[in-house]
């Protein structure tokens, strides 16, 4: 026996970001309404059917609760949203609240930006700063070469340039995507953070490179702009291919002055990068701890006193295909303006820089030392300081063949990792 389903009770809608007429459905489901709920913008861009109850979208719980009454009572209901409400829209809302839907997308204000804009995106990250946090997303465009960010008033184009001074980005602006005050610019970080932007509008942060040609014609566009970022796998913030904990020959470096691997696999692990998170490596000599931060999705700023040492980090970068945004001085006092941290790696300096990293109260903080009368030190640091801290000692032997095909193991330096968690 066959049984048929009734209809969802709400329909919700997207309203085209790039401008164009509203889906065909649209019109039947406005026609049989009780209720139609969206922003005061979306309802007047529509004809809300004669004796059908509106509710302007502000706060979503009223709005939640009025369609939840009128799927109680049986009152057929549609909400207007902007592009495709499934992507960071209302629909993952109303789903929470168990709300029957039928879901009409159109084209979503990210791919009318990229579009508007003749850049392909199969390789962008997609984030939001509304309603929450917005340093994650400041991250992703920090560590990744292609991100589009639904920004929202108080955390847009401004806050997010300021965020990015430093970083080697161009921005494109997309502002009231699909209506007669449309505009979109390619600004800097720096002029991005000094402009007002309108409101709704939507960032894309690019690579800044001279390998591309930029917007399409007819948009300004300083320099030229990145238009891709698309990595062989399509996975734009996967884990490597490659893996990690990379053998040392991976990496150029001066005098074996580099993480070993079997350190590094730790250490990696313990400072948890990920896309959305801001990583440290401080005294980073080759910068093979960040470099692999960077492989795993983080952003990563390395800080190193040896101009030499940090041109070696910019082409292990380059080399491994990440960003890492290299600072040259000496810690702790380079540390100083520098964006906050979601963990840091103290690979040089030791001691004396984490009175300087603690202060700035990062989630975790991993370092390795050598010298053992330098474990107890930093140990009271890190508890002084709030943290809870765990600690190894690392002892690797390498295979290493000997003269007639015999086998032997070659000790590594023992290493103490340690590890600091804030309470």
């Amino acid at each position: 026996m066959s049984r048929t389903t009734p209809d969802p009770l709400v329909t919700v809608v997207g309203l085209d970001a790039a401008g164009a007429p509203p889906h065909p459905a649209l019109a039947p489901a406005l026609a049989g309404a009780g209720l139609v709920v969206g922003a005061a913008r979306h309802l007047a861009a529509v004809a809300v059917p004669p004796g059908a109850d509106t509710v302007v979208l502000g706060p979503l719980a009223p709005a939640v609760g009025r369609l939840s009454a009128a799927v109680d009572a049986g009152v057929p209901a549609v909400v207007l949203a902007s592009g495709d409400p499934g992507l960071f829209g209302i629909v993952r809302r109303l789903r929470a609240a168990g709300l029957p839907l039928r879901v009409v997308p159109a084209v979503s204000s990210v791919a009318a930006a990229f579009a508007r804009a003749g850049l392909p995106w199969d390789g962008a990250a997609v984030v939001t700063a509304h309603g929450r946090d917005p340093r994650p997303a400041l991250n992703a465009c920090r560590a990744l070469p292609l991100v589009a960010v639904l920004t929202a008033p108080g955390v847009g184009a401004a806050e997010l340039g300021a965020g990015l001074v430093g970083w080697s980005r161009r921005l494109l602006v997309a502002e009231h995507l699909g209506t007669d005050a449309e505009r979109i610019r390619a600004v800097t970080p720096e002029q991005a953070a000094t402009e007002t932007w309108s409101d709704p509008h939507v960032l894309l942060s690019l690579a800044d490179t001279d390998t591309d040609a930029g917007p399409a014609p007819g948009y300004a566009a300083p320099g030229r702009v990145a238009s891709g970022g698309m990595r062989s796998d399509n996975q734009p913030a996967a884990a490597p291919a490659g893996g990690w904990a990379l053998p040392e020959g991976r990496y150029s470096h001066r005098d074996s002055m580099i993480t070993k691997s079997e350190v590094r696999a730790l250490v990696v692990a313990r400072l948890r990068p990920r896309l959305g998170r801001l990583v440290w490596d401080v005294g980073a000599g080759s910068g093979s701890v960040g470099i692999e931060c960077a492989l795993l999705g983080a952003a990563v700023l390395a800080v190193e006193q040896d101009a030499a040492s940090a041109a070696t980090i910019r082409a292990n970068a380059g080399t491994h295909d990440v960003t890492v945004r290299v600072v040259v001085g000496r810690a702790p006092a380079a540390l100083a303006g520098l964006p906050e941290p979601d963990a840091v790696f103290v690979g040089g300096g030791g001691v004396d820089v984490l009175p300087a990293v603690v202060a700035r109260r990062p989630e975790r903080v991993v370092l390795t030392l050598a010298a053992l009368d330098r474990v107890a030190p930093a140990v009271g640091l890190l508890r002084a300081a709030g943290y809870a801290v765990e600690g190894s000692q690392l002892s690797a032997a390498r295979l290493a063949d000997l003269p007639g095909g015999s086998i032997r193991l070659a000790a590594t330096n023992p290493v103490v990792v340690l590890t600091g968690e804030r309470q």
